[in-house]
């Protein structure tokens, strides 16, 4: 199989690799940049563990193939802190524990980003709604609602100058 060259961004930095067409963006991710934050779950999309942000979506990298990123913006768990900052999501889940064996959450932190672009004001029950394409099977979520609360809070203050 020929392959075929693929230009994206990747957390900021410009990529461009040759593919074969049926390479998943996972294993683009993982295998050709080593940026290993993102997980291989159950590679049908159901748990969300390998979630990356392309273009402002959520999306499911074990079903997402890489040609189909050409030109685009993707963002992974390992661009989300800023100059050794953590984003207030990565903070959220550090200060609530929104963790515990950690396999999700990567995903979990990908996926309440954009949900707060999406919904920067949620409730509990939109937090609950909005993340449950990610799967835990530790927390009981309880702490992961706290964590997105947390965030939401934080972005909604004024930056300090």
């Amino acid at each position: 199989m020929s392959k075929q060259l693929v230009s994206l961004s990747v957390n900021g930095k410009k990529e461009e690799k040759a593919v074969e067409p049926r390479t998943l963006l996972i294993h683009f991710l993982r295998e050709e940049l080593n940026l290993t934050g993102a997980h291989i779950g159950c590679e049908t999309s159901h748990c969300g563990a390998c979630t990356v942000d392309i273009d402002g979506r959520s999306v499911k990298a074990c079903t997402h193939l890489t040609v189909q990123c050409e030109g685009s913006e993707v963002l992974t768990v390992e661009g989300l802190a800023n100059k050794g900052v953590l984003h207030a999501v990565q903070e959220g889940f550090y200060k609530e524990h929104g963790l515990q064996c950690g396999f999700c959450t990567p995903g979990m932190l990908m996926r309440a980003y954009r949900f707060l672009q999406e919904n920067p004001s949620p409730t509990e029950e939109e937090i609950r709604h909005g993340m449950s394409g990610n799967l835990c099977r530790c927390t009981g979520y309880q702490n992961i609602v706290k964590a997105v609360q947390y965030a939401a809070k934080k972005l909604q203050e004024p930056v300090a100058a």
